[in-house]
């Protein structure tokens, strides 16, 4: 089968974007029934707006040991807080 370019409309931000004749041959080796329905840009940032943030590490003193340590959570002052092997070590 031959494959033409084709101009579609991205249903995000209303542009028209060009469905190449590569781009379709490869949707039907993948068996994807459905053309995109979005611009290249627009499945970018989507795709970047669904990629895992870095995580916000906070700065504390380990109540065991004493070293200065980062956890993936923020403290608070009613509860200790362990640096990776003193947690380790009251754990198990």
């Amino acid at each position: 089968m031959a494959f033409e370019d084709r101009i579609l409309t991205c249903k995000e931000c209303g542009r028209e974007f060009t469905f190449s004749a590569s781009e379709q041959e490869f949707y039907a080796e993948k068996g994807f029934q459905n053309d995109p329905a979005r611009c290249p840009e627009c499945r970018a940032a989507r795709k970047r707006a669904r990629a895992p943030r870095e995580r916000e590490m906070f700065t504390v003193i380990c109540a065991e040991c004493g070293v200065e340590t980062q956890v993936p959570f923020k403290p608070t002052d009613d509860r200790p807080v362990y640096c990776r092997d003193c947690f380790q070590k009251l754990r198990g």
